[in-house]
């Protein structure tokens, strides 16, 4: 179907580079936006503010790269911000201005014992195909990694044919069916895990991926280089 309005500006169209940073208060209305765009039938939308004092959880944002305010920051910068609103989560700090930068997408994890499990991610209508999503879930997993989990989890819905496309290209495998789990329009769940992330295999499957998204994005989407 055509569409009927302009699509948002893309990353290697303008040249605009989008970096991945912890979500903070400040996030919570365009996160929300996104989240209607993406999941127009699910309610109620995720308590976000509450979900960020979760200390099993970790959520991220990609996000127009520099602070309010700025024309842009150096990558060199980007751990030390990354550091900085991590303590500013910790401590849940008091609300704060919405960001005036462009929030394309977030992935959210709850740890959960030995797994990570991806609870959320979703981009933007205008920036889908373009790398945002793979971004998201390589961010998903380096926190596996980070965290020193066994494997990556997640539910998609059935019917959802793109995402069933990113996961597998991801090395996630089908490992079993939710019947009726979306209680919005009772679809079935399609559970996927990653083969174990210490296992050789995977590790060499992960570290390729990340290479190519670099070869086909360049920096448009730049994945921190330490979580």
């Amino acid at each position: 179907m055509a569409r009927t309005k302009q699509a948002e500006p893309r990353a290697k169209e303008t040249g605009v580079r989008y970096v991945l940073r912890p979500m903070v208060s400040a996030d919570i209305p365009q996160v929300m936006d996104i989240e209607r765009e993406s999941f127009p039938s699910m309610w109620p939308q995720t308590a976000y503010s509450r979900e960020l004092k979760n200390r099993l959880a970790r959520y991220f944002v990609l996000v127009e790269e520099g602070e309010e305010g700025e024309a842009g920051v150096e990558p060199k910068s980007l751990r030390t911000r990354l550091r900085k609103a991590m303590r500013r989560l910790l401590r849940a700090e008091e609300e704060s201005p919405p960001t005036r930068r462009l929030i394309v997408g977030l992935v959210g994890v709850w740890l959960m014992v030995d797994q990570a499990h991806v609870v959320t991610i979703a981009v933007r209508e205008a920036f889908r195909r373009q790398g945002a999503g793979g971004l998201l879930l390589l961010a998903a997993t380096e926190v596996a990694f980070a965290e020193n989990m066994e494997s990556v989890t997640l539910e998609y819905r059935r019917d959802n044919e793109p995402a069933s496309a990113l996961y597998e290209k991801f090395g996630l495998l089908s490992v079993g069916v939710r019947l009726r789990y979306y209680t919005d329009t009772n679809e079935d769940a399609v559970i996927m895990t990653t083969p174990p992330l210490k296992s050789k295999s995977y590790r060499e499957k992960y570290e390729r991926l990340k290479r190519e998204h670099l070869e086909t994005w360049g920096d448009s989407y730049l994945l921190p280089d330490s979580f």
